[in-house]
């Protein structure tokens, strides 16, 4: 006789504020992690293609990892709280607090920190914080898991309350000690802006999760989405809003944190993105900077409200 195991996590009405997972297997980022993440995404941000600038920069010439394959990774380590999950709807305040090396190894542990009850499903917000193999902080952010339920619950957090605004200190902290004179200034300011002419076509999306430890099924199964198709990991989504970027401006220094992001609308494997991308707000060497991802068919996708660093 066979039994069926069900390992696929919990429900909404299983989770209750103060839970804490801290499972999710540690993961080194490898050249190897650094190198398919690089394919399926584009990424071109120069630290982390060429090891001779960063070592310039930074003053260390070990190989600096991607920033997106790290806030992926940490990503996708939380998902062992949201196996279920139906969409993923905003980020706040994620900011790098340092930029891991490769053969550096990040540990992810995962808070329910609100519930909010819908109609039909529940909102989890999730703490995730990210340290490495010598337990220094990497990422604490939040981000805005949608589950099904089972039952009615009495959640009703104010998810709004969620902060998304970066302070000042934290944004210089994890970069304060560079020399930016190797790498040549950008001159924009506040108010400038760009639409990328070529789109993006999402591929590998099944791979880029397993990659990077998710573990939601809609990611992996198309039978988990009333649709028939599988739903594409939001963290694919940024990381081609982010090769667009360094597309428009090819000497970005890096990402430093990003103030809010929200997923508008689903994305599908085989989509077309594309991205018009503003310039917020500047402060020295900081860009703030809000990009827009739409589909072939004109829907916006992505909101993204995030920092960079420029010389």
């Amino acid at each position: 006789m066979t039994t069926t195991v069900r390992t696929a996590g919990p429900y909404f009405d299983d989770l209750s504020v103060g839970d804490v997972f801290t499972a999710a297997p540690a993961m080194e980022l490898s050249s190897g992690a650094a190198a398919l993440h690089q394919a399926i995404v584009g990424d071109r941000l120069k630290l982390a293609l060429d090891r001779a600038l960063a070592g310039r920069v930074t003053g260390d010439d070990t190989p600096l990892a991607h920033p997106g394959l790290v806030w992926d990774v940490a990503i996708g380590q939380s998902t062992i709280a949201t196996h279920r999950v139906i969409a993923n709807l905003f980020y706040r305040g994620l900011v790098l607090r340092r930029f891991p090396r490769i053969g550096d190894v990040l540990h992810t542990t995962t808070e329910v920190v609100a519930l909010r009850e819908t109609s039909r499903a529940g909102l989890a917000a999730l703490r995730i914080r990210t340290v490495d193999q010598d337990d220094r902080a990497v990422l604490d952010f939040t981000r805005c898991a949608m589950l099904p339920r089972r039952e009615e619950t009495a959640h009703r957090d104010d998810l709004d309350a969620i902060p998304a605004e970066l302070g000042d200190d934290l944004l210089h902290e994890s970069w304060s000690g560079w020399d930016l004179s190797s790498v040549p200034e950008t001159p924009i300011t506040a108010g400038d802006g760009w639409e990328l002419e070529g789109a993006d076509v999402v591929t590998a999306a099944p791979e880029l999760a397993r990659l990077t430890l998710n573990l939601a099924m809609a990611h992996h199964d198309r039978s988990a989405n009333p649709n028939g198709q599988r739903l594409v990991y939001g963290g694919h989504t940024i990381g081609l809003a982010a090769a667009q970027v360094t597309r428009l401006l090819p000497d970005l220094v890096t990402i430093v944190g990003w103030h809010s992001c929200d997923h508008v609308a689903p994305v599908f494997e085989g989509d077309d993105l594309r991205s018009t991308v503003a310039v917020e707000a500047r402060d020295g060497n900081l860009v703030h900077l809000r990009s827009r991802v739409r589909n072939g068919s004109g829907q916006e996708v992505l909101d993204w409200r995030f920092v960079a660093v420029v010389g």
